[in-house]
């Protein structure tokens, strides 16, 4: 079986293997291996195996195929897929059917993707860790003991463990990028604007973080997998008003590309072995030409508390009653802890919070004139205990301050890409490339560095 979503694309182009034979080797897999995981939480067989055979035919005919053609891809259960449900990790919405496609999905299928299953999140998406009363909690595979991340853990889970090729999931407050880290595999946190979003299940309209904090993006074991994807996903659709036409490459910059090397944000302290891993792969970069050196980005705690207190001061007075009464009891626990956790805001306070925001994406990107990449950590700590996010408030500040360089991603609307770098005390490394606005492939292009020097995990 070629490996990955680039590799099964040339295959079947070139007829070396059928479409119908990728995805009934996945679906072979998710039988074999997710009763282990629990990663994936429906099995789309019958309309994949269609599809798959609509595409080998079109391959018969010589007909005109897209970059994608017959490729088997997963999507979590929270963007909008006909013929499966939107859940969002709920038993409310068990049966909440779209009529149409999410825009990235709808364009993704038209560039050839074929979605075999959906994958497991938390409630609404608000965890880091996976688990909800409809599907139950996903396992990590290094470690059945620690979280596999959230909140696309059910996507990071299946990609890492050879159940599909490719995989959607999004991003509000690390949920492509922490996951990725938990299980070794590989993310694109795409900028905000760039993926156009929206959705048929209500609440169809968002409230104001969730607008400009969360996006979709690809995630994948191999790199070029996340660059194939994006190239597919990021077309215009009229659904979404904030939609951006950028290109998908940006002006050239100075060669050689100069990246801040950040191992300890803030220096509120970091694992051992993420540090090294941040070392590490600084080393590589260098090896592979670019100009690194250490440098702190601006306002990193700053960011992050800004951040959290934005989204638990809209949580609480949003979502929280929402879901009071549909939400598993872990889900208000995590949402009250994290309530407790951060400064709640007054109106007025949430008024001057966005001028700060906008004062700390001005330094940013005066930051990144110098140095258009930042290499650093995803999160500080490595996955945690199952069940130590709910534990207490000091565990919950724990995590929130490991999370401050990938928040500050959110708050800002910037790219990022993760890329494991090795493995240490049997569990993955990875490191976060973090570039200015609409310059994933800057981050792409580093994380292909990366990948070429340390393999792949």
């Amino acid at each position: 079986m070629a490996h990955g979503g680039v590799g099964a694309a040339e295959a079947i182009r070139a007829k070396k293997i059928s479409s119908r034979e990728a995805v009934e080797a996945h679906l072979a897999r998710i039988e074999r291996v997710n009763p282990a995981v629990n990663a994936v939480t429906v099995v789309l067989a019958e309309t994949a195996l269609a599809s798959a055979d609509a595409a080998d035919r079109a391959i018969g005919v010589g007909g005109e195929v897209g970059p994608l053609h017959g490729v088997p891809m997963t999507v979590k259960e929270n963007s909008d897929v006909t013929g499966a449900a939107t859940t969002q990790g709920l038993v409310a919405l068990k049966d909440a059917m779209p009529a149409m496609d999410a825009p990235h999905i709808k364009q993704l299928k038209a560039a050839g993707a074929i979605p075999i299953a959906r994958t497991n999140l938390p409630d609404e998406g608000l965890r880091y860790h996976t688990d909800n009363a409809l599907r139950g909690a996903t396992k990590n595979p290094w470690d059945a003991s620690l979280t596999p991340g959230g909140s696309s853990g059910g996507e990071a889970a299946a990609l890492a463990t050879g159940m599909s090729p490719l995989g959607m999931g999004n991003d509000y407050g690390g949920s492509l990028r922490w996951p990725a880290q938990c299980c070794g595999i590989t993310s694109l946190r795409t900028t905000f604007g760039r993926v156009a979003q929206a959705s048929v299940i209500p609440p169809e309209d968002k409230a104001i973080t969730q607008q400009l904090f969360s996006v979709e993006g690809p995630m994948a074991r191999h790199v070029r997998d996340l660059r194939l994807a994006r190239s597919c996903m990021c077309g215009g659709d009229a659904r979404d008003a904030w939609w951006v036409p950028a290109p998908l490459a940006g002006p050239p910059v100075a060669r050689p590309v100069r990246v801040a090397v950040t191992v300890d944000p803030a220096g509120e302290g970091v694992d051992a072995r993420i540090a090294a891993g941040v070392r590490k792969a600084a080393d590589a970069l260098r090896d592979a030409g670019y100009a690194v050196e250490e440098a702190e980005p601006p306002r990193i705690a700053e960011a992050r508390d800004l951040f959290s207190s934005l989204i638990t001061s809209e949580l609480r007075v949003g979502m929280y009653p929402l879901l009071k009464g549909v939400a598993a009891p872990d889900a208000l626990r995590f949402l009250e802890l994290s309530f407790a956790a951060a400064h709640q805001f007054d109106y007025a306070e949430y008024v001057a919070a966005f001028a700060t925001r906008a004062s700390i994406a001005r330094a940013w990107s005066e930051f990144h004139e110098r140095y258009p990449l930042v290499l650093g950590p995803v999160v500080t700590m490595p996955p945690f205990p199952v069940g130590f996010d709910l534990m207490n408030e000091e565990n919950f500040l724990m995590i929130l301050r490991g999370f401050r360089m990938t928040v500050i991603a959110n708050l800002l609307g910037l790219p990022a890409a993760v890329v494991p770098v090795g493995v240490a005390g049997g569990l993955p490394q990875a490191v976060q490339i973090i570039g200015g606005r609409y310059r994933e492939d800057l981050c792409l292009d580093a994380a292909e560095a990366l990948e070429e020097r340390l393999g792949v995990i």
